[in-house]
C-alpha cells in the first residue's frame, strides 16, 4: 500500500510481521480470540478495555506524550508534539527521548501516521483529554472552542472587541479570531501586559491546574477584566475555566509542569563487600527455614479451626505470632508463605481446620538449600499479599490470613520487577527503599492507583486546591514496599542488597516479567545450588549443662533436632540453640513411646559432656510415675493399680471440675472427654498415660496429623498470559491470511446489485457450484463467504481440490490448512483476480 495511510487499520497492515508480532506481545488481550484479519485487529486495538490496559502500562514520559497529544490539534505535527512536550525554549532532555516515546506510543498502535500527521486513537483521546469531570495531569482545560460552545453571538462579539480585535459576522470567525489572539505569544503577551496586578495573580493561580475556579454573582473588578476578554469563560453558573490556549501562553507552552523524560536515579548507592551480603542473606534464609520448621511443628497435631468465610481468627493469628516470637504481620508472611509453597492446608473435614500437607513431610527431609529454593520460588510467583492482612475489604470486613480475597494479580510483577531494579547495581550496592518505589512510580504511574489529577477546583480568588491521591498509597508502592521487606525475610537480599543466590533467582531462560513455573523452580533451583555454601553445616551433638538445660553449638540435623525437640522445650533461639528439660518434656517424650533407658542412652549418646546427674533423676523420676494412670474412653474412666492413689486423685478439691466416681476400687469414670481428663490430670501434678479399648498405652507421634494431599494455591493471573513465539507467529501468519481473504481483488460478481465493501459474497446454488467445479478443473483461488454451525460469518480465501456429496475440500489460504466445507454453507462465491495470491 503507497501513500499516507487514512485509518489505524491501514498502518497495522503496511507494518512488517516483526512488527506486529511487537503489538501483539506488548498487548496481549489482542490475541483472545485470533484477530481474523488487520481489520478486527485494529478494531479490537480501539477498545476502551484494552486501550486503559495499555495507557496503564505506559511509563510516565511516554504517558505524559500521549497526554500531550491528547490536548494537541489532531492531526498534530513532529514539531508541535516537541513543542507542547519541551516548552518554546526547549529541553534537550525531553528532545532527546521524545523519539522513543512516540516509538513506544506507535508500537503499541496508540498512535499512528507519519510524524508530519501524528493521531492519537480515538479512545486513547477521550480517556486522556481534559474535561470537567475527567481533569487531565496536564492540568489544561478546554480549549476556546469548547470552552465557547453554546455562548451567545452578542457575548461572543463583546469579547473580542474588548480584547482589542475586529468584530465578526458569525459566531465561529469569532472564536478563530480569539484563538489565532491567545495562540500567538506576542500579541497575547502584549494583552497581558495590559492587567491588572491581580487578575495576572489570579491566573497564577489557575495556570497548572486546576483549570477551574468559582466566582460570585457580581465577580470583583479584576475577576470582571478577565471575563471580558475571554481569558476566564464562564462554565456554569458560578464557575469560570481557564482555556487551554491561554494557559499555554501563560506556561512558556509546555503541557506539562515537569516533563520525566528521564527515569529516577536509584540513589544514594551504598556499597557493601558482596561477601558480606552473601552472608547475611544466607544466615536470613537460614532463619526462615527455622520458622517455617517451626511453624509446622506448632501444628502438627491439627492447626487452628477455619472460618466459616475461611482464612484464621485474629486470636489464632495471634497465637501463632507468639509461639513464633514474632509480630503478628509477620507471623501472617510466614503462614502465606508456607501456603504458596503447599506445605500448610486446610483439611477439608467437616469441622475444618488448617494442618500440614503431606508435601510437607516430604519438604523437611530435603537439605536445606532445596528447602529454601522451594519456598523461594513459591514466593516469587505468588499472587496473595500478606501485607493486606487485618486491612478492611470493600465491605469493610477484616481480610484473615490464610483467607480469600488475597489476591492481588499485580504481585508477581512487582516482585520481579523490584529485585531486578537492585539487580541493575553493581553487587553489594544497596539504595534506599524509597529510590526503588521512585522508580516504579515512574515506570507504571497508573498501575495500581488513581492518577494524580483528580483534584477538587481551585477558586479563582485565591482558595487553596485539595491535594489528590497520595501516590506512595497505591497497591504498587505498598507491593514493592512489602516485597523488600520480604525479600529479606526470605534471604534473597542481605543488608538491602540483592545477593548472588539472588540475583540468579531472576535469571529466568525468558525475559518475559511473567516466567513458568518451570523457569521459575529451575531458577530457584540454581540461586539454591549457590546458597548451599553459605549455610552453616548441621551438627549432631549437644552440650547438656547441670541446670537441666542442652546447648546445640548450631544447627542440628534433622533426626537429633526432631528427637530433642520432642524431649526438651526450646528456651531461646540464635547462634547457638538453648533447649530445657521439664516433667512435661520428658513425659512427652515417654508418651511418644520412649522409655527411660532409651532416652539416657539418646543423651550420653550425643552429648559432648556426661549426662547430668538432675537431668537422669528427672528422667527416671518421670518414667517412675508415668502410665500408673490409665485413661480410656467409656465417657471417660481412670484405672490404676494403686487405689490409694485413686483415692488421693478423689480428695483433692481440684478434680471436682472432672465429676469423677469410683466404679470399682482401681477404676474411676468421669463426665468429660479423654482429652479433657488428661489435660486435667496432667495440670493437678500426675503423669497419666492414654489408652486404647484393648488396654495398650496410646503413642502420640507429633506427626500424626495432615491433610490429605493437596496443591499449592494457583496464582491469579494478571490478565492474559505473555504469548510464547510460536503462538506469536501463528497468529500473525493467520492475521494476514485472513487480510488476504478480505482485501484481495476479486472479479466482477454476477448479481442484481453490487455488495457493500467489506460484505459476503452472494451467489445461487448454481452459480456458486458451477464456479466451485470450474475452479477444480483451472486450479485457481476463489473467494467465498462462510457461515459455520455457530452462524458466525467468515471471508476465506480457498483453492478447491474436490466437489462431491454436497461438499467441497480445498486449501483454506486463510487457515493455512487443507479443510471441508458443506457447500450449503457457502454464502457466495467470486474468483479472485489473477494476481491477487
Amino acid at each position: 500500500m503507497t501513500g499516507t495511510p487514512r485509518t489505524l487499520a491501514e498502518e497495522l497492515r503496511t507494518r512488517t510481521d516483526r512488527g506486529l508480532v511487537g503489538l501483539l506481545r506488548a498487548r496481549p488481550d489482542l490475541l483472545n480470540p485470533v484477530p481474523g484479519d488487520v481489520t478486527q485487529l485494529a478494531t479490537r486495538a480501539g477498545t476502551r478495555a484494552s486501550v486503559v490496559r495499555a495507557v496503564e502500562r505506559l511509563d510516565r514520559f511516554v504517558l505524559q506524550t500521549a497526554e500531550a497529544l491528547a490536548v494537541a490539534p489532531d492531526p498534530c505535527p513532529y514539531d508541535t508534539l516537541g513543542a507542547l512536550m519541551g516548552g518554546d525554549a526547549g529541553d534537550p532532555a525531553v528532545a532527546a527521548e521524545l523519539p522513543r516515546a512516540v516509538a513506544e506510543l506507535r508500537a503499541q498502535a496508540l498512535v499512528w501516521g507519519p510524524d508530519e500527521r501524528l493521531r492519537l486513537v480515538r479512545t486513547a483521546r477521550e480517556l486522556l483529554t481534559p474535561s470537567a469531570a475527567h481533569p487531565s495531569p496536564t492540568g489544561l482545560g478546554p480549549t476556546v472552542a469548547e470552552a465557547m460552545a453554546g455562548m451567545s453571538p452578542g457575548l461572543l462579539q463583546e469579547i473580542i472587541a474588548a480584547a482589542g480585535l475586529p468584530t465578526t459576522h458569525d459566531p465561529v470567525t469569532a472564536v478563530a479570531s480569539l484563538t489565532a489572539l491567545f495562540s500567538d505569544r506576542a500579541r497575547m503577551a502584549a494583552l497581558l501586559d495590559t492587567a491588572p496586578a491581580e487578575s495576572v495573580a489570579v491566573l497564577d493561580k489557575l495556570l497548572w491546574g486546576p483549570p477551574y475556579g468559582g466566582v460570585t454573582d457580581r465577580p470583583a473588578p479584576h475577576l470582571q477584566w478577565l471575563l471580558d476578554r475571554g481569558l476566564l469563560i464562564p462554565a456554569g453558573a458560578r464557575n469560570v475555566v481557564l482555556p487551554r490556549e491561554a494557559a499555554l501562553h501563560l506556561r512558556g507552552g509546555r503541557a506539562h509542569h515537569t516533563p520525566e523524560p528521564v527515569p529516577p536515579a536509584l540513589s544514594p548507592a551504598t556499597e557493601r563487600d558482596p561477601q558480606l551480603v552473601d552472608n547475611a542473606a544466607a544466615n536470613q534464609a537460614f532463619t526462615a527455614l527455622a520458622t517455617v520448621e517451626e511453624l509446622l511443628k506448632e501444628w502438627d497435631l491439627g492447626g487452628p479451626a477455619v472460618l466459616r468465610a475461611g482464612g484464621m481468627s485474629v486470636r489464632d493469628l495471634k497465637r501463632t505470632a507468639t509461639a513464633l516470637d514474632t509480630t503478628e504481620q509477620l507471623a501472617a508472611f510466614w503462614l502465606e508463605l508456607a501456603y504458596a509453597a503447599g506445605l500448610i492446608a486446610s483439611d477439608g473435614e467437616a469441622d475444618e481446620r488448617f494442618a500440614a500437607t503431606p508435601a510437607a513431610e516430604e519438604w523437611l527431609q530435603l537439605p536445606d538449600h532445596e528447602r529454601w529454593a522451594a519456598l523461594a520460588a513459591g514466593w516469587l510467583a505468588a499472587t496473595r499479599a500478606p501485607g493486606i492482612v487485618g486491612t478492611a475489604d470493600a465491605k469493610g470486613r477484616a481480610l484473615a490470613a490464610l483467607g480469600p480475597h488475597l489476591d492481588r494479580s499485580p504481585a508477581p510483577e512487582v516482585r520481579r520487577r523490584a529485585l531486578g531494579l537492585l539487580a541493575t547495581l553493581p553487587p553489594g550496592t544497596a539504595v534506599p527503599a524509597t529510590a526503588v518505589l521512585a522508580r516504579l512510580q515512574w515506570e507504571r504511574p497508573l498501575r495500581g492507583g488513581a492518577p494524580a489529577a483528580g483534584q477538587a477546583p481551585a477558586a479563582a480568588d485565591g482558595a487553596t486546591t485539595a491535594p489528590g491521591a497520595d501516590p506512595a498509597d497505591d497497591l504498587r508502592s505498598r507491593l514493592a514496599h512489602w516485597t523488600l521487606t520480604e525479600a529479606e525475610l526470605l534471604g534473597v537480599t542481605g543488608r538491602g542488597a540483592l545477593s548472588t543466590h539472588g540475583r540468579t533467582l531472576l535469571d529466568t531462560a525468558s525475559d518475559s516479567t511473567a516466567p513458568t513455573p518451570a523457569e521459575t523452580t529451575a531458577a530457584a533451583a540454581r540461586a539454591a545450588a549457590l546458597l548451599a555454601p553459605l549455610l552453616p553445616e548441621p551438627v549432631d551433638h549437644v552440650l547438656l549443662q547441670a541446670d537441666l538445660t542442652a546447648v546445640a553449638p548450631g544447627p542440628l540435623r534433622r533426626p537429633l533436632a526432631e528427637a530433642l525437640g520432642v524431649l526438651a522445650d526450646i528456651e531461646s533461639k540464635g547462634g547457638a540453640t538453648v533447649y530445657r528439660f521439664t516433667p512435661g518434656s520428658v513425659r512427652r517424650a515417654l508418651d511418644a513411646g520412649r522409655s527411660a533407658a532409651e532416652l539416657q542412652e539418646f543423651l550420653a549418646t550425643h552429648s559432648r559432656t556426661q549426662v547430668p546427674q538432675p537431668l537422669g533423676y528427672l528422667i527416671d523420676d518421670v518414667a517412675r510415675k508415668h502410665g500408673q494412670l490409665r485413661i480410656g474412653a467409656a465417657a471417660a474412666y481412670v484405672r490404676c493399680d494403686d487405689d490409694a492413689l485413686l483415692s488421693e486423685i478423689l480428695a483433692d478439691r481440684r478434680a471436682a471440675a472432672l465429676r469423677l466416681r469410683r466404679l470399682a476400687p482401681t477404676v474411676l469414670a468421669a463426665q468429660t472427654s479423654p482429652d479433657q481428663l488428661l489435660d486435667g490430670l496432667r495440670a493437678m501434678g500426675y503423669a497419666p498415660a492414654a489408652e486404647s479399648a484393648a488396654g495398650d498405652v496410646l503413642i502420640a507421634r507429633a506427626d500424626s496429623y495432615r491433610t490429605p494431599p493437596r496443591t499449592a494455591p494457583a496464582p491469579v493471573p494478571d490478565g492474559p498470559p505473555s504469548p510464547d513465539p510460536t503462538l506469536l507467529a501463528a497468529a500473525v501468519r493467520a492475521i494476514r491470511a485472513g487480510d488476504l481473504a478480505a482485501t484481495a481483488e476479486r472479479k466482477p460478481v454476477h448479481a442484481p446489485a453490487p455488495a457493500a465493501p467489506g460484505a459476503l459474497p452472494r451467489t445461487t446454488s448454481a452459480e456458486t457450484l458451477a464456479t466451485m467445479q470450474a475452479a477444480v478443473l483451472t486450479n485457481s483461488a476463489l473467494w467465498i463467504g462462510y457461515v459455520n454451525a455457530d452462524g458466525a460469518a467468515s471471508q476465506r480465501v480457498i483453492a478447491p481440490v474436490r466437489v462431491e456429496g454436497g461438499f467441497v475440500t480445498a486449501y483454506d489460504h486463510t487457515s493455512d490448512e487443507v479443510r471441508t466445507y458443506p457447500l450449503h454453507r457457502i454464502t457466495g462465491v467470486a474468483e479472485l483476480a489473477d494476481d491477487s495470491v
